[in-house]
């Protein structure tokens, strides 16, 4: 058994008034500002998903994985040594920041990540207050969302996640130079996708971040309030082939995307992994 969420991201920053603005006025998270300068992000009943670090830089910092329980955890740590990786058991600080119970980190080399693994995150006894009316977000058993890295090594990152991690495989999709292969740990359709080095990307390169909304309409309004604020667009409104997700992507500043969307398929027993030739079936087009 092994990873069964994204529970949640981490991120470093240079403007904390833009992600401020992202993250309530288009995406209607929950802030609060903590004493050293970072900012929590909530979206759910958990305390936190994203913490955002006032570094002068906009970057990922580390994924954070949850599995089901402590012996699932301590077993992943020993086939990740086994393999020679150098697994750290977090701190006490650490775990409290991450507000979680247990937690192991290590430097994943295929998609060149820090990467945390966890057990215990905490639920926050207090409701989740958005900061504009909308329904929510799609998380609970299906975790945070979903995130997608390049690599120079697709072939032997897949095979780690799968073999090691405990993902299993959604599908595949390639159009013009790119590829890319998508991974689901739970009934998500992936939580994890993993593409070659296309456009003008490199290894280890982050792609994207994305969040699934409850309702469709909220997805629109904030479309409008994206493009009110003059967000740039890597992709605007449409529908993807694989998933069936209706989204849009925002470029930031730290040439990563973030993807809100609604209505992404469940994997099955039932599922057949097939290959895709286009990532839409109609919309997404690319702002000239």
């Amino acid at each position: 058994m092994g990873v069964n969420a994204l529970a949640y991201v981490t991120f470093d920053m240079a403007d904390p008034a833009y992600w401020q603005s992202l993250y309530t006025r288009v995406l209607g998270m929950q802030l609060t500002e903590r004493a050293d300068g970072a900012i929590e992000v909530r979206c759910d009943e958990m305390h936190h998903r994203i913490t955002l670090y006032p570094t002068g830089t906009d970057a990922l910092r580390s994924v954070g994985w949850q599995l089901p329980d402590a012996e699932a955890l301590d077993d992943l740590v020993a086939k990740l040594r086994a393999r020679g990786l150098d697994v750290t058991e977090g701190s006490a600080e650490l775990c409290a920041e991450r507000r979680v119970h247990r937690l192991y980190r290590f430097f994943e080399p295929f998609l060149s990540v820090e990467t945390e693994l966890i057990v215990g995150q905490h639920s926050d006894r207090y409701a989740f207050v958005p900061t504009r009316g909308i329904a929510g977000y799609r998380t609970g058993p299906l975790g945070l969302g979903h995130v997608v890295f390049h690599t120079h090594d697709v072939e032997g990152a897949v095979t780690f996640y799968r073999e090691v991690m405990g993902f299993g495989l959604s599908d595949y999709m390639g159009w013009a130079d790119a590829a890319a292969v998508f991974l689901h740990c739970n009934p998500r359709h992936h939580t994890l996708a993993i593409m070659n080095l296309c456009m003008g990307r490199k290894s280890g390169h982050f792609n994207h971040i994305m969040f699934e909304a409850l309702d469709y309409d909220d997805v629109g309004y904030a479309y409008d309030v994206a493009r009110d604020d003059r967000h740039p667009m890597i992709m605007d409104l449409g529908k993807h082939t694989n998933d069936h997700v209706h989204s849009f992507y925002i470029r930031t500043p730290g040439d990563y995307g973030v993807e809100y969307g609604w209505g992404g398929r469940l994997v099955g027993p039932d599922w057949q992994v097939r290959f895709y030739d286009q990532p839409m079936l109609y919309g997404h087009r690319i702002p000239r």
